[in-house]
């Protein structure tokens, strides 16, 4: 499971993605004049019934590779099959992007299977836009953990994230449209489809048509209330 649900990550990773100001703001003449240090700085672990969601460490190369050398798992991702050097790369990007403080951003965290201490997958999440309040989520998972709802809960609780404490008022999703487990998934969260983009991108070598998914800020309390 994952895709183009992890729509253009890793393109960000390389441009704007991680195109941070600061990792922390150390003088007090650095703070806003309300003292509010705006984006998101989460503190971790984020913990659900079975997992740990948190910032990546060097230490989970070993887990990293297992799911991002396997073609089934990212045959919708933006990158392609990894070699152990090719995911050391990437994971050292992944390293500084635990936190959101400039729109245009994504937050990429560990999932952390928590019986087990194995990071079976990732889940992320945009910040588009300060100005509209826009987000995007994306996740990705090792096919040995697929079918046990642990996408979904890793998913829900980046959602929680997005619209509770980052202040979103609308968070997409944007995926290949053969990518069925991950739209129904999407749809178990509450998401509505919004659209369907045909030859929307040129993707892995062939046109690929795209869904866009949604969830508002108001429809998210209304189901969690």
């Amino acid at each position: 499971m994952g895709g183009r649900v992890a729509s253009g990550h890793e393109n960000l990773v390389v441009g704007s993605g991680p195109g941070r100001l600061n990792c922390c703001l150390t003088t007090l003449d650095s703070l806003p004049e309300d003292g509010i240090v705006p984006g998101l700085h989460p503190d971790y672990p984020l913990r659900t019934e079975r997992l740990d969601l948190r910032p990546h460490r060097m230490d989970d190369l070993d887990d990293l590779y297992a799911f991002h050398s396997r073609p089934e798992v990212v045959r919708y991702t933006p990158w392609p099959v990894r070699d152990r050097e090719q995911t050391r790369v990437a994971l050292e990007t992944k390293l500084s992007q635990g936190e959101l403080t400039e729109p245009g951003q994504w937050l990429v965290l560990a999932i952390e299977l928590r019986e087990t201490g194995t990071v079976i997958g990732e889940v992320l999440l945009k910040w588009a836009s300060e100005t509209d309040r826009q987000g995007e989520i994306g996740f990705a998972l090792h096919t040995d953990y697929q079918g046990k709802g642990l996408a979904a809960e890793a998913a829900r609780e980046v959602l929680r994230l997005g619209f509770e404490d980052l202040g979103l008022h609308r968070i997409v999703a944007i995926l290949d449209d053969r990518n069925t487990a991950s739209a129904q998934l999407l749809e178990r969260l509450g998401m509505r489809r919004e659209a369907h983009h045909i030859h929307a991108l040129l993707f892995k070598g062939e046109w690929a048509n795209e869904y866009v998914y949604a969830l508002l800020e108001e429809d998210w309390r209304a189901t969690t209330s």
